[in-house]
């Protein structure tokens, strides 16, 4: 027998340890990435919905208020179309950016999908709720969106639904989605 056919068990198992490491750590990244928007720095809707799902349980049980606003962009389209679609893109990460600056950090923000997303407030009820989407609604209007020394302007249209006992995420993001239409609806 030769000595390169002999194989130290020591450095065999160090090495396998540091590739199941090595795995493991790829196998986090992920399950990570599974959550989040690949285009902005948002939940995407599987994990906004994960992040609605911990919430209700959590306000079940400890009879905490929360609240859910979904908005809608008003604009979106004509940034698309005016300014091309990187800009479009752009002006997602800007909205998405600029909802995480102004929301606590035990709050949730999730692009629900194309220029929608989902806005988790926990202790928080439906005043609040409106009140935050008042101040979103108006920072939005209030900082046009800049792109390549042009500036377009986006909206929002927001639904605000009280949590009440929901055991369904997705019922309560009708809920959100319904009411925003009517708001949408009424300008």
């Amino acid at each position: 027998m030769t000595d390169a056919a002999v194989i130290d068990p020591i450095a065999e198992i160090e090495r396998l340890r540091a590739e199941v490491e090595t795995l493991r750590r790829r196998a986090e990244a992920a399950e990570a990435a599974a959550d989040h928007d690949v285009l902005t720095p948002a939940l995407n809707r599987r994990g906004f919905v994960a992040a609605m799902r911990s919430a209700m349980a959590f306000c079940q049980r400890h009879d905490v208020p929360a609240v859910l606003l979904y908005l809608d962009l008003d604009g979106f389209k004509g940034v698309n179309d005016s300014l091309g679609h990187a800009a479009g893109d752009a002006a997602l990460v800007h909205v998405a950016e600029m909802m995480r600056a102004n929301l606590r950090e035990s709050d949730a923000v999730g692009r629900l999908g194309g220029d929608e997303f989902g806005l988790l407030m926990l202790n928080a009820g439906l005043e609040e709720g409106r009140e935050k989407a008042r101040k979103l609604a108006a920072a939005l209007e209030e900082a046009p969106f800049e792109w390549e020394g042009r500036s377009a302007g986006l909206g929002g249209s927001f639904g605000v639904r009280a949590f009440a006992a929901h055991t369904d995420p997705e019922v309560w993001l009708a809920e959100a989605d319904a009411a925003m239409w009517v708001r949408k609806k009424g300008r």
